[in-house]
């Protein structure tokens, strides 16, 4: 398993974001690094985790709990295959394109290694919006990628440090529950249902994902 590329976003003006000065930084490119990771602050004031990446609309994206966003290689392969074109690394905006790891696979709470000092702890799927369907560029993409059940993982910083592509990526701890991403996703967007079964994660949850899974509870107990 290991950190295939690390993808870093410059604000770019776009016509098609709601974020107030029109830019957005979803367009992530490789570099060589290294590039320090460390958590960014709340959500609403933090951005990257990730130093010299760009979260323009910092209403819906960044802060400690989305400081940094992983997709495995392996699903943009399947992606480019459906699609029919190739999909470079960073082209679903993520800032740690993964080999080996099953990325929407893993436990919510999940911690990886990066490298040799930064720890990354999974927290919840990515919810698509229109600036990622425009991005990619295909009709009825937030739709498709719902239903495709494969988010990729938001992470949050626990021990900072400096990463680069090609470092090793080591799971140092699994939780003993069975909540992945890919199940916390199906339960935030298309079988609110399985809310019950998310709370298992607890605190490690993103804390907007655990607000709904205990408001969804709270209303259908008893």
């Amino acid at each position: 398993m290991k950190l295939l590329s690390l993808n870093i976003g410059r604000p770019r003006a776009v016509p098609y974001t709601d974020q107030p000065e029109g830019v957005t930084g979803i367009d992530k490119r490789p570099v060589d690094g290294p590039v320090r990771v460390a958590a960014p602050g709340p959500k609403g004031v933090g951005g990257s985790g990730l130093a010299g990446d760009a979260v323009c609309d910092l209403r819906h994206h960044g802060g400690n709990d989305q400081a940094v966003y992983a997709v495995a290689r392996e699903d943009l392969d399947d992606w480019g295959r459906e699609l029919g074109r190739p999909l470079a690394s960073g082209a679903f905006g993520e800032n740690l394109t993964t080999q080996g790891l099953d990325v929407s696979g893993a436990r919510i709470g999940e911690r990886w290694r990066v490298g040799s000092e930064a720890v990354l702890e999974v927290t919840c799927g990515r919810i698509p919006c229109r600036t990622f369907q425009e991005h990619v560029g295909e009709r009825r993409w937030v739709k498709r990628f719902t239903q495709k059940g494969a988010p990729g993982a938001y992470l949050r910083v626990i021990e900072p440090g400096e990463i680069r592509a090609g470092d090793p990526i080591e799971v140092v701890h699994r939780p003993d529950h069975e909540v992945t991403v890919a199940l916390a996703f199906r339960a935030e967007t298309t079988e609110r249902a399985l809310l019950t079964r998310v709370l298992a994660a607890g605190d490690a949850l993103h804390p907007e994902l655990l607000e709904m899974a205990e408001k969804y509870v709270a209303r259908h107990s008893g």
